[in-house]
């Protein structure tokens, strides 16, 4: 029987933690090719948990890219968001259940959340939350005690509590609310938008300074509705937005010329039944990868 490589083995875990611990999956694509590349290098007699010590060169990598990431964070233009983990299908049959994966740990609304964790914690939180990693094996890959791990995933729980507008994903009923909101902003129909929009919705757009879009967020479901509006309005062709699941959570994808152009997802309200944010992105650069219904890392 085949036993599999490591790269085929660990690959996608890899791809998964890089891109929690980074939210942009052309840097955790780059992060996990550099370290097989020397890990194929190395003396493999004294590693005696390879899945780890995999993880361990990731991780270390990933916190060396979060510095660099923040800095070029201080210039970006407008709003800085996620990459997309897109996986979508455009022969889509109009069912819900069509679209379900399995519910993640971290969604996309979570990993805008993460933003306010430190590196270190943001390490920690995903190696627990997302991997159930011992904290032995967290200990020993980002080289802190098991207590002080332990400490550092309590500080980042009562931060990510302490955040107003926690995440509520309701799989079924997010895809059939996106179902909905596709033809609502298709047709401008704001009557239909005012219904899933609650009152204080917010929409972050990120164009990167590549497209244009808005420098800081749109505050307010009246002013979202005449953004949506105005795009019906400026003739957007049907059927240009398709269900996407969007980094484990219900998301919309808008084609142009077969190219996506750009990406939604939602964050609800505790009653799971209204949109309190959209998320939107535009930058081409966080979208080169969404290029068919592959094109997922998990």
């Amino acid at each position: 029987m085949h036993e599999p490589q490591p790269y085929e083995a660990y690959r996608p875990l890899l791809l998964s933690l890089a891109y929690r611990m980074l939210g942009s999956v052309s840097d955790a694509e780059d992060i996990v090719q550099e370290v097989f590349l020397d890990y194929y290098q190395l003396d493999h007699k004294g590693i005696r948990h390879e899945k780890a010590y995999l993880a361990k060169m990731v991780t270390h990598r990933c916190l060396n890219e979060q510095q660099s990431a923040r800095k070029r964070r201080e210039t970006y233009v407008g709003n800085w968001l996620p990459e997309p983990d897109v996986v979508y299908s455009a022969n889509w049959t109009g069912d819900p259940a069509d679209m379900l994966e399995k519910t993640e740990a971290i969604t996309y609304a979570m990993l805008v959340m993460m933003e306010n964790l430190s590196a270190v914690e943001r390490a920690v939180f995903v190696l627990r939350e997302t991997f159930s990693f011992d904290y032995s094996d967290i200990a020993e890959i980002i080289g802190k005690s098991e207590a002080n791990c332990r400490k550092l995933l309590s500080r980042a729980r009562e931060k990510l509590d302490g955040l107003p507008d926690t995440p509520v994903f309701h799989n079924v009923r997010a895809m059939e609310l996106a179902g909905a909101f596709i033809r609502a902003a298709e047709t401008g129909d704001t009557a239909a938008l005012v219904g899933m929009l609650t009152e204080d919705a917010i929409m972050i757009s990120d164009g990167g300074g590549k497209v244009r879009a808005a420098i800081f967020p749109i505050l307010g479901r009246e002013r979202i509705m005449a953004f949506f509006g105005g795009l019906a309005r400026k003739g957007h062709q049907p059927h240009a937005y398709i269900p996407a699941t969007v980094s484990g959570q219900a998301g919309l994808l808008v084609h142009q010329d077969g190219q996506a152009t750009r990406v939604l997802t939602f964050q609800w309200d505790a009653s799971g039944e209204k949109i309190e944010r959209i998320y939107l992105v535009m930058n081409p650069d966080k979208l080169t990868h969404v290029t068919n219904t592959d094109a997922n890392l998990s």
